[in-house]
């Protein structure tokens, strides 16, 4: 399975402010999934630059991305806005889960407006900026996310092939 990471944020984009939430996701993904990170960046929060980078990946052949950055109610953030202008199917359960776990830490967690969909056998999904929130909202998505992932791309696992034996 291939990874990318886009990480969403005006000073990321202009050098101003070191981007912490993608690194975070790398060495998550590293040291707990058999997963490749493949594509990394960091954009502004500009529409049009979040959908045409995340087309592109979808494109390209990555099975998963992961945003992180601009899913809250700033006027610039508009990950969610760009993520279902490129979606062909929302998946809101995962959204509603993130939400739900993160609520059990947070009340802020409220505010979020990520939401999850599919682009062809793409599956991408907004976290939040923050380090601490992108750690906590691995922890429910990992469980999930190989047997996901298996269904999107059609990749057999022992189950489907012990049925048709």
């Amino acid at each position: 399975m291939q990874v990318g990471i886009l990480t969403i944020s005006d000073r990321g984009a202009r050098g101003e402010y070191e981007d912490r939430s993608g690194p975070i996701l790398v060495e998550i993904l590293q040291n707990r999934t058999p997963w490749q990170v493949s594509q990394r960046a960091i954009v502004p929060d500009e529409q049009d630059a979040i959908a045409n980078k995340l087309i592109a990946w979808c494109e390209a052949g990555v099975n998963l991305i992961l945003t992180s950055g601009g899913t809250g109610f700033a006027p610039r953030d508009v990950t969610p806005e760009a993520t279902k202008a490129v979606i062909e199917r929302e998946t809101p359960g995962i959204a509603e889960a993130l939400r739900a776990e993160s609520l059990k830490i947070t009340r802020h967690a409220m505010l979020s407006r990520a939401v999850a969909g599919i682009r062809g056998q793409t599956l991408i999904i907004n976290l939040p900026g923050s380090p601490k929130a992108v750690r906590e909202n691995m922890d429910v998505l990992l469980p999930i996310l190989p047997h996901a992932l298996e269904l999107l791309t059609d990749a057999p696992n022992s189950e489907s092939q012990h049925r048709q034996v």
